[in-house]
């Protein structure tokens, strides 16, 4: 079992945390458990996974090209959770706000987003960005 340290910034090891999700071992029970393996995802280049947690409406439209290049040209320097709102198991939506910051063409850059998670089949999938405020 492997003791480092998740990229998504939760003190947990990524093994027991964003690791049993990206391997299929688990679900994110919660949106802001989604949210983490997300970011976890484009750390760990795992282009599958963020399709896979696509809201299964948008997938037809996943840019794989794009994402795939976005992940491997950033180096991902460290995720803060803002905000949430909602997004517990027994919900059926709920929002995460985020910075993910990450190094880009020698600049550290920032990535905010008011994230839309929605609940379906008792699994959790990101749904879209929303305009904040």
């Amino acid at each position: 079992m492997s003791h480092d340290s998740c990229p998504c910034g939760s003190g947990q090891s990524f093994e027991s945390c964003c690791g049993r999700f990206l391997s299929g071992k688990a679900m994110p029970e919660r949106a802001e458990q989604l949210m983490r393996s997300r970011y976890s995802a484009y750390v760990k280049l795992d282009i599958g996974y963020l399709r896979e947690t696509l809201w299964p409406k948008y997938r037809q439209n996943f840019d794989l090209y794009g994402t795939t290049k976005w992940a491997t040209e950033s180096r991902w320097t460290g995720l803060s959770i803002l905000a949430l709102e909602k997004g517990e198991s027994q919900d059926r939506q709920g929002t995460v706000l985020f910075e993910a910051r990450y190094l880009s063409l020698g600049e550290l850059r920032t990535h905010r987003e008011l994230s839309l998670f929605k609940k379906k089949s008792g699994r959790w999938y990101y749904l879209q960005a929303l305009p904040e405020g």
